[in-house]
């Protein structure tokens, strides 16, 4: 017998959503009633939630499962009429993206927080997805905020947990549970963009080896089914292709600090041709060739470049959008091509209404996101097999496709310098610091820098003319090159720091420096003009890519 249960509960006053959901400790969410007030908080915002269809599931980080059974039961005594569950409790974040669209589901609950560490001691995060697939927007979360702040209680059923492993349908109460195939749904949409049958021939013929390292993380059961299986690459293609509680110790996060085993074996001796990494909930990407490294923001600018070689993109963009921080690599290729480039604040929410809009064909992030109209969620795979695509159609190496981008384009020498884990007090008072600088800025020389522009970046979005403002600090100079600080959302102890900084050049003879080297006089730079050691007390940058 199932029975629905009222259950007293009093606010949690931290229950505020970031640029991606709700990322708190996992012994945060596991503490009484907390998981349950946020989940009552989304259900309580949602208007027509009776009878409707929502999709569920998660990277498989600890504690998924549990919060699986809670939300299945909560669900139930909302009123909800169907869930349609990843089996294992696995979706991956732009599959769900996928199911949400194909199916006109209401919307999503994504259980990851992406690229953070998991484990018991750990990060988990709850995301809701509306039902354009993408992520809530500010209106939405701010919603559920406001009712968690007064939330006296939640409803669930008394109801036996449900058997996430068997494919088919059974009920609880009056709604239906669906536990889905997590990779089907998404496999057949890769396939209606990509030339399987050529990139099946390129990892077939014996003269191209990849390597796709999915970090034991939601991507590996999606990398073996499309790349070893349907594809055809060898056994052993994909490695840590097992989703673990804790990705297997590791850091879910693909850049070449996190995902350093794949960075030796693409360096080493006898590397592969290409290799690519995924990050926790299957989002984002890392590409690389033999030996050599491909920035977020070069790539989404040699996909854009190259995008009429690709079946689902042969007719043209519409137009590409990035993130404000992401090098500007990609408008020089909009340029060239005659499309329009939006530069707009860091969140992939941000890129859904142009997306709807049919504004903006491809989009990123310079921290290892890219995407396209096809979901939206940025894509990790969906950029592997883009890549793959091109390769299979130029017959070149990454090296040598990147190279001949850059004697077309330029090259934007590009970096982020990330100080994590910073105090949340001076972390602010350096951006209020910053901020009381901009207003001076331009027109000054600071060596062979001279300042163009300097603001505190604002947004108004072109479809529906919101306003986002307090989005970083831009210091544009005359040459082209730039600096950014901002604060990231996404962290779940202090604040993380970010400082991006950017220097164009146009002379092929001079694309061969080292990244840093390149930009050493813009470090220095914004050292002295943001006097960032002394704010944060910190020598050095905990991770630079």
């Amino acid at each position: 017998m199932n029975i629905s249960q009222q259950i007293s509960t009093t606010p949690f006053l931290d229950q505020k959503p970031g640029t991606s959901g709700l990322r708190k400790a996992v012994t945060v969410f596991q503490q009484p009633h907390y998981l349950e007030n946020f989940i009552q908080s989304i259900f309580d915002s949602l208007e027509d939630l009776q009878g409707q269809t929502l999709v569920l599931g998660g990277d498989g980080r600890y504690y998924n499962r549990q919060a699986i059974q809670i939300i299945l039961k909560m669900a139930a005594a909302n009123g909800v009429g169907r869930i349609k569950v990843g089996q294992g409790g696995i979706l991956s974040t732009p599959a769900t993206s996928c199911i949400i669209r194909k199916y006109q589901a209401l919307g999503g609950i994504i259980l990851s927080a992406s690229h953070n560490p998991g484990g018991p001691d750990g990060d988990f995060g709850v995301k809701y997805n509306i039902s354009n697939g993408g992520p809530a927007p500010e209106k939405v979360t701010e919603a559920m905020y406001a009712r968690s702040k007064v939330i006296d209680r939640y409803q669930i059923l008394e109801a036996p947990d449900v058997d996430l492993e068997t494919l088919g349908e059974s009920r609880m109460g009056d709604m239906v549970i669906e536990v889905i195939d997590s990779v089907e749904d998404y496999e057949k949409l890769m396939e209606s963009l990509f030339d399987f049958d050529r990139i099946r021939q390129l990892l077939t013929s014996g003269n191209f080896r990849m390597c796709m390292d999915t970090l034991h993380a939601v991507a590996g059961p999606y990398a073996h089914a499309i790349f070893e299986q349907r594809l055809g690459a060898p056994a052993g293609t994909v490695r840590s292709g097992i989703p673990l509680e804790d990705f297997g110790g590791g850091h879910p996060d693909p850049n070449l600090v996190y995902a350093h085993e794949l960075v030796d074996i693409l360096y080493g001796e006898n590397a592969p041709d290409f290799g690519a990494a995924s990050d926790g909930d299957g989002d984002r990407n890392m590409i690389l060739g033999r030996k050599f490294f491909v920035t977020p923001s070069d790539s989404l600018a040699v996909l854009a470049a190259n995008a009429k070689l690709v079946p689902g993109y042969s007719s043209g963009l519409a137009g590409v959008a990035r993130s404000m921080p992401t090098s500007q690599a990609v408008d020089r290729v909009a340029a060239q091509i005659g499309i329009e480039c939006y530069e707009t604040p860091t969140g992939w929410k941000f890129f859904g209404n142009l997306l709807d809009a049919n504004k903006a064909t491809l989009c990123g992030e310079e921290s290892f996101g890219t995407g396209s109209n096809h979901v939206r969620e940025k894509d990790g795979l969906w950029a592997v097999l883009f890549w793959l695509n091109i390769i299979a159609v130029r017959q070149q190496s990454v090296e040598q496709i990147v190279r001949e981008h850059w004697k077309t384009y330029g090259r934007n020498y590009y970096s982020r310098h990330d100080y994590e884990g910073v105090d949340t007090d001076q972390a602010n008072t350096l951006m209020e610091n910053l901020r009381s600088l901009v207003p001076t800025l331009k027109g000054k020389q600071f060596g062979k820098y001279q300042v163009e522009y300097s603001d505190d970046f604002s947004y108004t979005d072109p479809i529906d003319g919101s306003v986002s403002n307090k989005q970083g600090i831009r210091i544009g100079f005359t040459d082209g090159s730039r600096i950014v600080v901002r604060l990231s959302g996404t962290g779940t102890q202090g604040a993380t720091l970010r400082i991006y900084l950017e220097n164009y050049e146009s002379d092929p003879a001079k694309h061969d420096l080292d990244t840093q080297q390149a930009l050493a006089s813009l470090i220095t730079l914004a050292e002295q003009i943001g006097q960032i050691r002394n704010s944060v007390g910190r020598e050095q940058p905990t991770v630079i890519t």
